[in-house]
């Protein structure tokens, strides 16, 4: 996992200005290294034996779908902002606080593609608030299934230990730890 870690480390970098600065990743999807040592780096960080992983839209989709075929089981997107889902009884879906991005979104998903019998992963790039996972975790919980955890990349979630322990976030690198130019 050494070398993983120094080549998510080397892929990161803060940009922006004075005013506004964000976390760019976009390195890392270029590494084949990166793409193929994460799926199974991940699905390790929660123990369990899922049956589906859930990422949100769309880096978390994304890695979502790379550990989902690494573990042979299935993926479940959760959308935002899902016209769709918006106008049908068949979808779970939750508001996000208005604070989140500046304005707010609805996560969802359709329904029936997640039983009381799942034991359910849920895989994102970067936790900073927990906003989303705490909404998919309570639409999971709502079904009856067993919410294993979120594994994620980054974990920016500073001093919410109480949210840390509810998501049972697990994670390879924080926030803190890439330095910032």
């Amino acid at each position: 996992m050494p070398d993983l870690l120094s080549r998510l480390r080397v892929g990161f970098h803060w940009r922006g200005g004075p005013d506004v600065v964000f976390a760019d990743i976009t390195e890392w999807w270029r590494d084949p290294v990166v793409l193929h040592e994460l799926p199974a780096t991940l699905a390790g960080l929660i123990g369990g034996e899922p049956t589906i992983v859930m990422g949100p839209a769309s880096r978390g989709t994304l890695l979502g779908a790379l550990v989902a075929a690494h573990l042979g089981v299935g993926l479940v997107e959760v959308r935002k902002n899902d016209r769709v889902a918006a106008h049908s009884p068949f979808y779970s879906e939750r508001r996000l606080p208005e604070q989140y991005h500046a304005g707010g979104a609805t996560l969802s998903f359709r329904r029936a593609l997640v039983r009381a019998s799942d034991r359910v992963l849920c895989v994102d790039d970067w936790v900073e608030s927990g906003g989303q996972a705490l909404a998919i975790r309570e639409m999971v919980d709502e079904i009856g299934a067993r919410w294993l955890g979120l594994a994620c990349v980054v974990d920016d979630l500073g001093e919410r230990e109480q949210i840390r322990r509810h998501l049972g976030v697990r994670s390879l690198l924080t926030a803190e730890s890439l330095l910032r130019d």
